[in-house]
This record gives structure tokens, C-alpha cells and sequence, in this order.
């Protein structure tokens, strides 16, 4: 059983009654900001063992009564078409992913709010979009000079010339699918429009991570460090904080950066500043809720490794910057932490070197560690997962849960008619033929029922796999690492496109100018693609 370092219960009753305080404080209204992920927040779950994905949406059910959802999205990111790195789905798409989310926990979603609108072509159009499901939307505008013009941002020509959103309720949660949406810009808008109505409204911030109540240099806020690695985030002594009260407190550079302005905004607003530090604007107890400080360490160790195989793979494939890398290897070393430590990586390297071809090494939830090598039917990967099952299914490993019969036709099927030049199969296959072997083999079956049990396993590759196997290890929870080097042939973001063709998983497509100002990498606009009809209208291939 996974050791427990994070009280979850205890988080949820002390932040709901801190964000009440909050609320109280500022004579009944509150806009709250919320950084990072609302659901599925499976980072904060490694490092805090105990802390559940959905902790932070279910603190928010305790307050369902006097909360409303405002969601943020900047129309940049709309016209830009920007993609959630996690999902692989647009921003636009997230809004309505998370609007259907939010109204499964029984949450009011009052407005979707456009920022930095400009007449964007695809904001415009989708607003229509979302008025059409009944949404109402509203526009904030770029303001010149911010943030560092204040007489002109707190004035009718900057905040007060967006539009005002109307809320109802005394709690109003400002979210986004992604950073930079302009959560914060919106939220001080609100306070503007609210105190020239004569309304009492606050601001704060909602951000779990750094943790402010521990170390600098405490692992868990050195993963934080490491998980931002790309956006230069770095955690620093709050000065503010430590003038003002003589305690020692953890925030990060941008909020550090910007409080001056904030101070400012907020005596232009109200008259004065309602708070004496960055610090003082959060309402963050996840500090005060770790029960066993050395499993959220070794946890946070575990979490810097991974990301650190992760910026170096995407270094490899262009995706990254020799910087990041650099980052989080001196991350790695302030955490007391070796690549070593993860058992999986010097475990997949051994069984390379001996077998001579790719290898794969994953860890059971006992600690046992299951080997997985390259044969002429199935990929490293692939033989891993039938390897775990067969282990876990407590079925001899001699016996075959999938008949090499049964691999046969798949592999021919693949090379003789849909033009791949790998006959192994991948993971996604090997599940699948899996699942057709369990109608009639009960040992198949018995198989195919523990994959649950892999949830949360640690596993790592010697060389990095095709992004259809790294999504297949996603899917099924497990915290996979590759080996940065023999990056996989063919478009990265193939497992991604419903349209994709087999092509795309063995070469990288050509680039296309679709505008003066846009280009795409696609198989789909090459000549030789079969054609197919549009989703948007036309004909594009197939």
C-alpha cells in the first residue's frame, strides 16, 4: 500500500473555512483567482501523497452555494488555436470540457469572459458559439501601458472600459484553462466596476503551489520549480513579507514582481491596500495538512527526476531548451536526488545491455520490478504491459495470453495494407488484441482485469517511444520516463489526430503555408492523401 504524506480531509475542511474568512473580510464578496488545475491536479497528487486530483474541485462543492464560476480565456490563445500539453485538446474546447465538468459537481458556471479582445475572427465566432448553448460572455480589452501605467489601467479608459460581468453570488471563482488567460487582470477589473458601484468587493489568490509555510529548498517546492521549468518560474523569500511581519515566507518571482503594481491598483481602487505581501493575498493551507514530511520529500524527488527525463526528451525532439535541462538537473542536485533512485531506470538499461535491443522496466505496487525486451511480435513497451498483467493475474509467464496466431494477421494487416514499416505491435494493439483474446481465453481475461492495478506504477523505456505508446501509458495512469535518446519516427502529435494516417507514425510530415502568417506540418494537404470531406466545409484529405 502507497505511503500517505498529505491529509486530504483536513485540507478540505481548513481551506474552505480560510476562503469564508476571506470572504467575511472583504464584506461579502470575493473574487477569487485560482491558479493551476481545478481537476485532475495529478502533480499536486505525486508530491503530496494522500492529496486527491479532485481536492480542490470538492472543496469548492462545500461552498456551492455561494460560489459562481467565471471562466477566462484569452482571445490570442483562441485565434492561435493553443493546445493544452496534458490533453492534447484546444483552449476553446477545454472552456466546454470544464463547463460540463463543473455542472457534474453541481457548480453554477455564471460567464465565460474574453480577454485581451480585439476583434479576433475565432473569438468573435466562438462567443456566438457559446451564446448559442446559453452562455453569457463578456469582453475585456487590452489595456495600453499595463501593468506599470496605473492612473490609466484604473480609470474609465482601462478597467473601467471592459465590460462588466454580472455575478450574483458572494464568492466568484475566476478560472482558466491555462496560464497566461488573465485570471488575475480580470479579477481586479471586477473590484474596479464593483467600488464604482458602490459595492465592498476583494481580491485573492488561490494557488497551491510554492507551499509558503515550508522550506525554499524543500523538495516539494523544488518540484514546483522543476514542473515550470519552461515558464522561468523560481521560488524566492517573500521580501515583502519579511519586512512587514519579520517571518520567512515562500512565493514565486512573477507574484513577487508585480506586487508593487498590485499595492498601487489597490489604493487607486479602494483607497488602500488591503494586504502587506504577496503572501498575504493567498489562501493556500496545504502547508499545515503534511502529515509525514518524508514521504512528500522522496515523492517530490521522484517528481524532479521525472521531469527532468521529460525536458530532455523534448530537448531531443525540438520541443525544448538546453536551459530547462540545465534547470532542473541543478534542481535535481539542491534535492539531494540521483537518477538512480528512480529503480526503474538503471533497471531498463541493465536489461538493454544485456539483450542488445530496447528494453522496459516498470515497478509494481509492491516494489517488484517486471522487465519488458523487444521481440519480433511485440515492442519493448508492449511486452512490458503483458508482462505486469501476467505477474499481477499471478499467470506463468510462459503462457501465452495473446497467441502469436492472433499477432499475425494484426501484423500483416499493419505492413501489407496500411503501409507501416514496423511489424511490432504497439501498446495500443497489443490491449487491443489483448481485450479480443479474453472471449474465449480465461487466462487472457483474468489478465486484462488488473489492468486498474497499474495506476500509478513507475515504469521507464532506454529509448523513447512513439507518442501512441506514451498516450496508451498515460491512459493507463502509469508514471512513464524515457531514455533521451533513438527518438521515435513520424509526427509527435499523430495519436492526437483522429484524421492521422499511418505515414504519420514513420515520417514526419511536410510543412505548408496555409496563410501569409500560418503554416502546417500535415500529411493530410499532401497530393497523394485520399481525399475527405471537411468537418469545416471543403475537402481536405484524408
Amino acid at each position: 500500500m502507497a505511503k500517505i504524506g498529505f491529509d486530504n480531509e483536513k485540507y478540505l475542511r481548513l481551506q474552505s473555512e480560510k476562503i469564508k474568512e476571506r470572504i467575511a473580510a472583504f464584506g461579502g464578496k470575493l473574487y477569487l483567482e485560482f491558479g493551476g488545475k481545478l481537476f485532475d491536479d495529478y502533480h499536486a497528487s505525486r508530491v503530496l501523497p494522500g492529496f486527491k486530483p479532485d481536492s480542490k474541485i470538492n472543496m469548492l462543492v462545500q461552498l456551492k452555494d455561494q460560489a459562481e464560476i467565471v471562466i477566462v480565456i484569452n482571445a490570442e490563445d483562441i485565434e492561435k488555436n493553443k493546445v493544452r500539453g496534458d490533453l492534447g485538446i484546444t483552449y476553446d474546447l477545454d472552456v466546454l470540457r470544464l463547463i460540463d465538468a463543473f455542472h457534474g459537481y453541481g457548480l453554477y458556471v455564471g460567464s465565460v469572459c474574453l480577454t485581451r479582445f480585439n476583434g479576433q475572427p475565432s473569438a468573435v465566432a466562438y462567443q456566438k458559439k457559446l451564446e448559442s448553448l446559453g452562455l453569457k460572455v463578456f469582453r475585456h480589452y487590452p489595456i495600453a501601458g499595463y501593468p506599470s501605467d496605473i492612473p490609466y489601467i484604473v480609470s474609465d479608459e482601462g478597467y473601467g472600459k471592459n465590460e462588466y460581468i454580472e455575478t450574483s453570488r458572494s464568492l466568484v471563482v475566476i478560472t482558466a484553462p491555462g496560464p497566461g488567460s488573465g485570471k488575475m487582470a480580470t479579477c481586479l477589473s471586477q473590484v474596479y466596476h464593483e467600488y464604482k458601484r458602490g459595492v465592498a468587493a476583494g481580491y485573492a489568490k488561490f494557488e497551491t503551489f510554492p507551499i509558503w509555510n515550508i522550506p525554499l529548498k524543500h523538495p516539494v517546492n523544488l518540484a514546483y520549480e522543476a514542473a515550470t521549468a519552461d515558464l522561468n518560474d523560481v521560488n524566492m523569500i517573500d521580501p515583502f513579507h519579511l519586512e512587514a511581519y519579520g517571518e520567512t515566507t515562500v512565493n514565486y518571482n512573477r507574484d513577487v514582481e508585480i506586487f508593487p503594481v498590485l499595492q498601487a491598483m489597490f489604493e487607486k481602487i479602494m483607497g488602500e491596500c488591503p494586504y502587506k505581501s504577496p503572501t498575504d493575498m493567498g489562501v493556500n493551507m496545504a502547508g499545515n495538512c503534511i502529515v509525514d514530511d518524508e514521504v512528500c520529500c522522496e515523492a517530490s524527488r521522484q517528481e524532479i527526476i521525472r521531469r527532468y527525463y521529460k525536458s530532455c526528451d523534448a530537448l531531443l525532439t525540438g520541443d525544448g531548451t538546453e536551459e530547462e535541462v540545465r534547470k532542473i538537473e541543478l534542481l535535481l542536485k539542491q534535492a539531494h536526488a540521483s537518477l538512480d533512485d528512480r529503480k526503474v531506470v538503471p533497471a531498463s538499461l541493465a536489461k538493454e545491455q544485456e539483450t542488445g535491443a530496447p528494453a522496459a522496466a516498470l515497478e509494481l505496487p509492491d516494489g517488484r520490478i517486471i522487465y519488458g525486451k523487444t521481440s519480433d511480435l511485440l515492442g519493448a513497451s508492449s511486452a512490458l504491459l503483458l508482462n505486469a498483467l501476467k505477474e499481477l493475474a499471478g499467470i506463468d509467464h510462459e503462457h501465452h495470453v495473446i497467441s502469436p496466431e492472433a499477432i499475425h494477421p494484426i501484423q500483416e494487416l499493419k505492413t501489407r495494407y496500411l503501409g507501416s514499416k514496423n511489424p511490432r505491435l504497439h501498446t495500443d494493439e497489443t490491449l487491443i488484441a489483448l481485450s479480443v483474446s479474453a472471449a474465449d481465453n480465461p487466462e487472457a481475461r483474468k489478465a486484462l482485469e488488473q489492468l486498474h492495478t497499474l495506476k500509478g506504477c513507475q515504469a521507464h523505456t532506454s529509448v523513447m517511444l512513439s507518442s501512441v505508446d506514451i498516450w496508451e501509458f498515460r491512459k493507463l495512469g502509469i508514471e512513464l520516463t524515457c531514455e533521451p535518446k533513438d527518438p521515435p519516427k513520424g509526427d509527435a502529435f499523430a495519436c492526437r489526430n483522429e484524421y492521422a494516417l499511418n505515414i504519420d507514425y514513420e515520417e514526419m510530415p511536410p510543412m505548408f503555408k496555409i496563410t501569409d502568417t500560418h503554416y502546417a506540418a500535415t500529411w493530410l494537404l499532401d497530393p497523394r492523401a485520399p481525399q475527405i470531406k471537411s468537418p469545416m466545409g471543403g475537402q481536405h484529405s484524408e
